[in-house]
């Protein structure tokens, strides 16, 4: 390996001049260190970064300027510097003269002959943090995501007990004779008890499976999907008169997670009954179409719908609310964006005040 060595001296020709000027102007650190463990040269880079004067610099051993943390790890990779190796890209920390600490990348060449080492380092500080800050931003992320699941497991076991009370005892109900209007009630309670507990076993079942994976993807029927959440929320759909027009043929089947679909329609319908406009019916069209590379989903109302553009960035935020209604939340686009992402899928939304509001769901077909 040939090695470029340059000594600063009176003596100099005039072209080496121009190494010095190069020396010390370059914005990275620049420094000769000798094997006896002091710096025999810095450059201003150097000096402006740590806040010594070059004669402090020289008379102190290198190890006094690094982090005492560091001290041991660079010993030894400064020993494979004596043995002729060069180090490239070690990361230590450096101890400003203010107590500030920045860490350094250096790449750094032995040259035995002359007992020197020619370093040339960058300060990576800014990059270390940002680094430092994303590792915790994942632990917190790792964990509450952990912590969410141990609730939905343990909110899900304890509403089983009640949810399969609830079923025993219209079930009971269901045996002894009472009105035609009763009877008709008890039916649809007990058909929204049995839903709900399908659900929670659909959920638990579908947290035992790899998130990341296509583990846990079948072939799911899209009306049969949309028929579920309409029956377990009859009497909202009857006391909103809302109207649900599903265009697409009745055997239409979508590869995905039944869990997932049934909480996006689900989410997606009492939204546009929620947010209805007062004079108006809700109106809601669900269309599906496959095609050779993906599939569509289409959820479209006549609602109060919002302003796109001025809430962009934060369409599918956490409890981002973008109406007064007392009962928002802010969750149900959350689940339907993540939802969406689960299933390898995209989603748009097109909206504009007082004209409804269009969710465009498109999914790549499984290989």
């Amino acid at each position: 390996m040939k090695v470029l060595v340059w000594y600063y001296s009176s003596e100099m020709e005039p072209t080496s001049y121009k190494y010095e000027r190069f020396f010390e102007l370059s914005p990275d650190l620049l420094c000769i260190a000798g094997f006896d463990g002091y710096f025999k040269k810095v450059n201003c880079a150097v000096t402006q970064l740590l806040g010594y004067d070059e004669e402090e610099m020289y008379a102190r051993p290198i190890n006094d300027f690094i982090h005492p943390d560091d001290q041991e790890i660079t010993y030894r990779h400064r020993t494979e510097l004596f043995n002729l190796k060069p180090l490239f890209n070690f990361e230590n920390r450096y101890l400003k003269k203010s107590g500030e600490v920045v860490w350094l990348s250096w790449t750094s060449l032995p040259v035995e002959t002359e007992q020197l080492i020619f370093g040339v380092a960058k300060d990576v500080t800014y990059k270390i943090q940002l680094e430092t800050e994303r590792n915790l931003m994942m632990t917190q992320l790792l964990q509450m995501n952990h912590d969410l699941k141990q609730l939905h497991y343990t909110t899900t076991h304890n509403l089983r007990s009640p949810i399969n009370n609830f079923i025993g005892i219209v079930e009971l109900l269901l045996m002894e004779k009472h009105s035609a209007a009763t009877q008709e009630l008890l039916v649809v309670l007990n058909q929204a008890g049995l839903n709900l507990k399908n659900t929670l076993e659909g959920y638990v079942d579908d947290l035992g499976m790899h998130e990341n994976s296509k583990q846990g993807f079948e072939p799911v029927s899209v009306t049969e999907t949309i028929h579920a959440v309409t029956n377990s929320i009859h009497e909202l759909i009857r006391k909103s008169k809302a109207k649900i027009n599903i265009q697409m043929p009745e055997n239409t089947m979508f590869f995905g997670r039944k869990t997932y679909l049934h909480s996006i329609f689900l989410n997606l319908i009492t939204n546009a009954i929620k947010y209805a406009r007062p004079e108006l019916p809700p109106i809601i069209d669900i269309e599906a179409s496959a095609h050779q590379t993906n599939f569509v989903i289409k959820v479209s109302d006549n609602g109060q719908g919002f302003d796109v553009q001025a809430n962009e960035g934060k369409l599918f935020g956490f409890q981002q609310k973008f109406h007064s209604h007392a009962d928002s939340k802010g969750i149900g686009l959350f689940l339907v964006y993540h939802h969406v992402q689960r299933m390898n899928g995209q989603i748009q939304l097109e909206s504009k005040l007082n004209e409804g509001t269009t969710f465009i769901m498109t999914f790549l077909n499984p290989n």
